[in-house]
């Protein structure tokens, strides 16, 4: 698994990893078919976000794998810094 991880990395510099960090708060909302997950991190300020096609399992508390790259949108006419998460696992 490690070296799947590794070949990202390397092969796209933006792409970031970060290993077991705790998630303190994780809400699921639904758009269009798809499920927008978005999570919170201890220790960290700015939100990280996923979709799935399918309700996920509440992932507060849990310690996770995430591989991510820094994007931002506007709303309301203000820009906002979130991370877009390409690959999470449960560690």
């Amino acid at each position: 698994m490690k070296s799947e991880v590794n070949k990202l990395l390397k092969n796209n510099t933006k792409l970031n990893q970060l290993d077991s960090v705790k998630v303190t708060s994780h809400v699921q909302r639904e758009k269009d078919d798809w499920f927008v997950n978005t999570l919170m991190l201890q220790g960290y300020t700015v939100a990280f976000k996923y979709k799935r096609k399918k309700r996920y399992r509440s992932l507060e508390g849990a310690a996770v794998n995430l591989t991510y790259y820094p994007q931002s949108e506007k709303v309301a006419g203000m820009e906002f810094e979130f991370m877009k998460v390409v690959r999470i696992r449960r560690s």
